[in-house]
């Protein structure tokens, strides 16, 4: 007689680690933004480590977890940082001369007007998982529109610092989060609160727990 097991595999909740990675990037990139530092060098390893390759992987696990949002959310994020690595990388000459001299930063302008479209629908989408998310995504926003001007050399000062403010402001609620996410399951309780959703779009959802986990 043939028997049937089932085998229940297991997967750690990514919020954590993502949400980590974002904030040691906005951290670190912001510091120099601000003046509080000088250079690219030391930025880039963040940005690639954590930025990139932190918020990769935790798409990878909310993937497998089917959270949809979580997934597209530290993807496209990951892959930001690991972009903008690169374009700064081609900029300080690392890969020659010839990508050097043919950089466009209008180029980037462009590409982050395409992010902030991208941030706008999924801070509508945030507003069904939590406040915290919610503000990250609504700073996010703020940060590309200084990013977009200042690289198309609009307001390019008062841009810079507004991508500047918004960055740092990223990295603390981004650092609250992941907090969040590792002491409210290590303690099994809401030891940090993350706030409710809106329950704007999906009705009752700020009543009740929602069904699925988010960021």
């Amino acid at each position: 007689m043939n028997e049937t097991k089932e085998v229940k595999v297991v997967t750690a909740d990514p919020s954590a680690i993502g949400l980590f990675g974002l904030a040691m990037v906005t951290l670190v990139a912001s510091s120099q933004k601000l003046g509080w530092t000088e250079g690219l060098s030391l930025v880039i390893p963040w940005a690639i480590f954590l930025g990139g390759i932190a918020q990769f992987y935790a798409s990878i696990l909310d993937a497998k977890l089917n959270n949809t949002f979580g997934a597209t959310a530290f993807a496209a994020y990951g892959l930001f940082w690991m972009g903008v690595s690169m374009s700064w990388l081609m900029n300080l000459g690392v890969f020659g001369q010839i990508l050097q001299s043919n950089a466009d930063m209008h180029q980037l302008g462009f590409a982050f007007i395409g992010y902030l479209i991208f941030t706008v629908f999924m801070t509508i989408g945030a507003l069904e998982t939590n406040k915290v998310l919610f503000i990250i995504f609504f700073l996010i926003d703020f940060l590309f529109i200084g990013l977009s001007l200042s690289s198309l050399g609009i307001m390019e000062h008062a841009m810079h610092q507004l991508a500047a403010y918004s960055e740092l402001l990223i990295s603390l609620f981004s650092f609250y989060g992941a907090a969040a996410a590792v002491l409210n399951k290590h303690f099994g309780r809401e030891f940090l609160p993350v706030g409710k959703p809106f329950g704007i779009i999906r009705k009752g959802s700020a009543r009740k727990a929602p069904s699925k986990r988010v960021i």
